[in-house]
């Protein structure tokens, strides 16, 4: 039987609690519900103090170091971040900017983002999926958005956004299948060569 798939959500959100990391954690709860995994979450809000004058990954201390190793090592990735300025938070793209450039090939990413308003829904084909392809992940099909309006006391509250997430994981679901059942082939390939 192969070991659990390693299922790391990352929140761009600053504050705690944080609508994005509801999100996150709504997505990968949805996964864990269909595949044996282990969840962590990286909240980046608490890692800001951290990562604040870092300009190389050498400078970040053993905290942040140990975030980004489980980000590179996950199986797949769910990442959230609210929008600011029609983009994702400026400490989503410092964290991301640390990450190895070879990293995350092939990696199944589920894409997600919170906003004040449904104006900002397009930041996930515009901002995330083209940071994701620099990287050469694998952006899932259906990218969530949700707005304030769909959460009461950070929970996802709204029947169609509900829906939506329930839609886009299990659209993801053959393919992160597939490259978790790949993985096992690929690390004997490798050791092989």
């Amino acid at each position: 039987m192969s070991r659990p798939l390693r299922l790391v959500a990352v929140s761009g959100g600053l504050q705690r609690p944080s609508k994005s990391a509801a999100l996150a954690e709504h997505l990968s709860d949805l996964i864990a519900d269909e595949i044996p995994c282990e969840q962590r979450l990286v909240e980046l809000g608490q890692l800001a103090p951290q990562l604040a004058g870092a300009v190389w990954r050498s400078q970040l201390p053993g905290t942040v170091e140990r975030e980004l190793a489980a980000v590179e090592q996950a199986d797949v990735l769910v990442v959230a971040t609210p929008v600011f300025r029609g983009a994702y938070t400026g400490l989503f793209k410092h964290f991301f900017d640390f990450v190895h450039q070879d990293a995350l090939i092939d990696k199944p990413v589920l894409l997600a983002a919170t906003g004040g308003s449904e104006r900002h829904a397009l930041v996930i084909d515009h901002q995330l999926r083209p940071l994701f392809s620099f990287f050469q992940a694998r952006t899932l099909p259906l990218g969530v958005y949700a707005t304030d309006k769909d959460f009461v006391d950070y929970r996802l509250h709204d029947e169609a956004l509900i829906q939506r997430a329930a839609l886009a994981v299990q659209r993801a679901l053959p393919l992160v299948e597939l490259m978790h059942r790949a993985r096992p082939c690929l690390a004997e390939e490798m050791a092989a060569a």
